[in-house]
């Protein structure tokens, strides 16, 4: 991710860099007009505001910025119409979403599926990029989740969902509670396989992904979806690999330029 990994830290130059890699692989679909779908929000908080920022004059950085959209964002303008869910839901927004383009688009999404889904009032999750990974910040970001987070997921049924799009919010649902935080499209998948399989613990296990350096952990966020026009809206989707982090990564505080892998600039949204 740009910003814990690079903006975090005043890395800026390295950031850019990036940047202008990613311009260089998406030039052909940004030139045609493609949508840029992103599942995770501070991805495309990159692409809608940092990347336009840090690149004023850059006529790819303005059309990537009018064409990134969220996965709920593009349904909705391409008139999907979303399979039935019928359920209670708390829904957690990331900050990035809900103070740049806010949550009524998932909001109509979710009401369409016919969820009973309440939007928590719990402000950040308390992981915050970078700032929770941080031993001396650990306290603080545990403490800003038991404020509203923590308890309303623990006093949740079983069969409710948890809906969070931040990747670094599922990850904090899991860390302080026994509830893996499910992303809008792992919602909309498990409505297009019903009836549901035998009861289990949780609603959500089986349908999130668990990754590897944290036990558990959902990795779906980070991943990107190119969409090329003019085919059906499912055959028009293109997954870009996604990206994973640690609770604790090594050098988690450090104040060196972090180690990308060296994929990470041919991929966008390993960089993101």
């Amino acid at each position: 991710m740009l910003r814990p990994a690079l903006y975090d830290y005043g890395f800026l130059d390295q950031a850019k860099n990036y940047l202008l890699d990613i311009f260089a692989a998406l030039r052909p679909q940004i030139t045609q007009g493609v949508p840029i779908v992103v599942l995770e929000p501070s991805c495309a908080s990159v692409f809608r505001d940092e990347a336009a920022n840090l690149f004023p004059g850059d006529e790819d950085a303005q059309r990537l910025r009018a064409q990134t959209k969220l996965l709920d964002e593009f349904l909705l303008e391409a008139g999907y119409k979303v399979p039935t869910l019928k359920r209670k839901a708390l829904i957690h927004g990331h900050c990035h979403q809900k103070a740049l383009w806010g949550m009524s688009a998932e909001q109509k999404i979710v009401d369409r599926m016919g969820l009973d889904a309440e939007l928590l009032d719990s402000g950040c999750c308390g992981l915050a990029g970078s700032f929770g990974y941080e031993e001396h910040h650990y306290d603080v970001s545990m403490k800003i989740a038991e404020r509203v987070l923590y308890p309303r997921v623990r006093q949740a049924d079983p069969e409710t969902l948890i809906i969070s799009d931040g990747f670094s919010c599922r990850e904090q649902i899991l860390h302080g509670t026994r509830r893996h935080g499910m992303h809008l499209a792992e919602v909309i998948q498990m409505a297009l396989h019903q009836p549901l399989p035998r009861k289990k613990r949780y609603i959500e296990i089986g349908w999130v992904e668990e990754e590897p350096s944290y036990p558990l952990v959902t990795a779906m966020a980070g991943v990107g979806l190119l969409l090329a026009g003019g085919m059906p809206l499912m055959d028009r989707l293109a997954i870009l690999p996604a990206s994973s982090t640690s609770r604790y990564p090594d050098g988690a505080g450090s104040t060196q330029p972090p180690q990308l892998p060296p994929t990470a600039r041919r991929s966008p949204d390993s960089t993101l």
